[in-house]
């Protein structure tokens, strides 16, 4: 039975989900986005990816700036939803809300529950070297990503695979997952498991800060936080290539054979000693360059054994 769906999501991840509650035939009463940002070297302000996907479909879009006050509760109450859809939205729901679709609100959180609640579930998985992590529907309460567990898809990591690699399988399933819910939910056959209070962890919001290299970490540490922060915002290192010092942003590595001071260039194919083992570099791009495989890098580059990344 279709029901009627306000969507709630503003990045790339939430588009599939979208799309697929439209193509299963439900009545997506509203759709609910961030509001328009600047963005690119005008600063133009840009619409969300939810919102243009939103406008393909001919679907009413709403860009409130925030939804604790009245107005906007009665605004959403209008809608008489059975159920609200939230897929990495980015404001937080107060009570009103919640409380206002018949079903309550779904969220699909891009970790296996309760571990990563939280703003950065998918890099935080990679950079802490999680062998596997999935998707969950739940059913929202006021707590950060507490209510109950709906329905849950495991996804193994890959020890190469980068958090946007992992990030697009995510968006995908998940939007498989949360179709399925919604029609178990139409046939009031869905139902939810409370979350265990053991085994939960916290997803912080990924910080400039953490972006540098610590390379008197373990080699395997290194790997782990560069692919947990590829694509963006990249994991960096700064070196000097014959012009004073400078970033590389690093993409990609792999595991390797060496041992030297943490940071030093131990020969000309790129591996670089950490603090236990080594890394080689797989990809990496120069600040205002697009991303290159390291061995073209290295190439035209004043690369020496011997030299020291920072």
């Amino acid at each position: 039975m279709p029901l009627r769906v306000v969507f709630m999501g503003t990045p790339d991840f939430a588009v599939p989900t979208l799309v697929e509650i439209v193509g299963q035939g439900h009545e997506v009463v509203a759709v609910y986005t961030r509001p328009p940002a600047p963005a690119g070297r005008g600063m133009a302000l840009k619409v969300s990816p939810v919102h243009a996907a939103a406008e393909r479909f001919g679907l009413p879009v709403l860009t409130p700036a925030t939804l604790r006050n009245e107005e906007a509760a009665e605004v959403f109450r209008s809608h008489h939803a059975d159920v609200a859809v939230v897929v990495a939205y980015g404001m937080i729901l107060p009570k009103a809300v919640l409380d206002a679709p018949e079903l309550g609100c779904l969220n699909l959180h891009a970790s296996l529950l309760p571990r990563w609640r939280g703003a950065a579930p998918i890099q935080r998985a990679v950079m802490a070297g999680d062998p596997e992590t999935g998707v969950a529907v739940m059913r929202m309460e006021e707590g950060l990503d507490t209510g109950p567990v709906g329905m849950v898809e495991r996804v193994a990591i890959g020890p190469d695979m980068t958090a946007g690699e992992l990030h697009d399988r995510l968006s995908a399933i998940g939007a498989d997952l949360m179709a399925r819910a919604l029609a178990a939910l139409s046939r009031g056959a869905l139902s939810f498991v409370q979350q265990p209070e053991a085994g939960v962890t916290y997803a912080r919001k990924i910080g400039n800060d953490e972006a540098r290299i610590d390379w008197s970490r373990p080699a395997r540490e290194v790997h782990d936080h560069v692919r947990g922060l590829s694509p963006f915002p990249g994991a960096f290192a700064m070196i000097d290539l014959g012009k004073g010092p400078e970033r590389l942003k690093v993409l990609r590595t792999a595991l390797a054979d060496g041992a030297g001071a943490p940071g030093t260039v131990l020969d000309e194919a790129g591996t670089i000693a950490c603090g236990e083992g080594a890394i080689r570099l797989v990809q990496v791009q120069k600040a205002g360059k697009g991303p290159v495989q390291a061995d073209e890098f290295l190439r035209g580059a004043r690369w020496k054994a011997g030299s020291v990344l920072g």
